[in-house]
């Protein structure tokens, strides 16, 4: 339970008025309660804009990232006699692990195929997150080969066995490098800053980096009363706490799957 204490107090902060926040007042309780951080927060149109960009990124994202998981680990997961070539796929994959390609290249290719301030310039650098593949891989591997063997004298096609019998026993690893691939791009700000130019099609974690509380330009008094109660400090932990909402909203689904899903396949019986 103590590990929920800096999250309980993040969001007593982000409850809290600017004088309780910056002196330093607040504990696990809201200090002169206010929801002036949530309504400047919720109130901009753009959030909301980079908060549909972002789900869009993680539906468009997972769905890319679990099709090229599956149909990469799947062959890898075969021995040499089934698969010539296997130990020479495997070792560029290991390569590409320990040897990105670097961020200049990246940026180049990105921009020669004309992705950049698109969805795509997001998703496609990172299509293939090598450590989720090993961690299949070895899950198709702990699979036992009779299941196979037997599936093979009734005539099923190799897509058949993947799709019957190999998904849904290593449905727990699925969950995990699905969780994995949720956050990482819901998290993910650094992207958008190299590939999006245009503020308007920033996610919502690289925009939420650029909110500040700005009244140089505001000269109505009951705004400015308002804005009074806002701090930098206090819309951060705001923003914290609605960036992190949509995800400990799916945890709880994911929780029963995530331990069995990376230990999967990393004992040899």
């Amino acid at each position: 339970m103590s590990c929920l204490i800096p999250l309980v107090n993040l969001v007593a902060i982000s409850f809290s008025d600017n004088a309780a926040a910056s002196a330093n007042l607040v504990s696990i309780f809201p200090v002169n309660p206010t929801f002036s951080s949530y309504e400047k927060l919720l109130s901009d149109s753009q959030f909301w804009r980079s908060f549909m960009i972002s789900v869009e990124r993680v539906v468009l994202g997972l769905l890319v990232n679990m099709v090229l998981m599956i149909l990469t680990a799947y062959p890898l997961s075969k021995s040499s006699r089934v698969f010539t070539g296997q130990k020479i796929y495997m070792n560029l994959v290991i390569f590409a692990m320990l040897f990105s390609g670097g961020l200049i290249p990246t940026f180049m290719v990105v921009k020669e195929l004309n992705l950049l301030d698109s969805i795509w310039s997001l998703i496609l650098p990172g299509a293939v997150p090598i450590g989720n593949v090993i961690l299949l891989m070895n899950a198709f591997r702990a699979v036992p080969k009779s299941l196979e063997e037997a599936a093979n004298i009734d005539g099923a096609s190799q897509w058949r066995i993947l799709g019957t019998i190999y998904l849904p026993i290593v449905l727990p690893t699925l969950a995990t490098v699905t969780l994995f691939t949720i956050v990482g791009h819901w998290n993910d700000y650094f992207g958008a800053l190299v590939y999006i130019n245009k503020t308007a099609n920033y996610p919502l974690q690289t925009y939420i980096q650029q909110l500040s509380v700005e009244v140089q330009n505001i000269t109505d008094p009951e705004k400015l009363l308002e804005l009074a109660k806002v701090s930098n400090k206090t819309l951060n932990a705001a923003k914290i706490v609605v960036s992190t909402l949509p995800l400990l909203l799916i945890y709880p689904f994911m929780q029963k799957y995530f331990v069995s899903g990376i230990v999967v396949g990393s004992v040899k019986e």
